[in-house]
């Protein structure tokens, strides 16, 4: 038990005082690249999933004639 408190208490002095976090308006222009970027490729994927639909719904009824 003593060793996950020791865990937690090295980790919370880490995060306070050895590591460099963004400014705010730092933190929204990241914030809106990653929205930026999840969405296009979340486009990307769906339009990927449409394509191999169609393929297949093609070729599944080229099978059945």
């Amino acid at each position: 038990m003593s060793n996950l408190k020791n865990y937690v208490s090295e980790s919370y002095d880490e995060l306070r005082n050895h590591v460099t976090w963004p400014t705010w308006a730092e933190g929204q222009r990241l914030m809106v690249i990653v929205a930026v970027f999840s969405i296009l490729f979340s486009l990307a994927i769906w339009g990927v999933d449409e394509v191999f639909s169609y393929a297949i719904k093609q070729y599944f009824n080229w099978v059945k004639s």
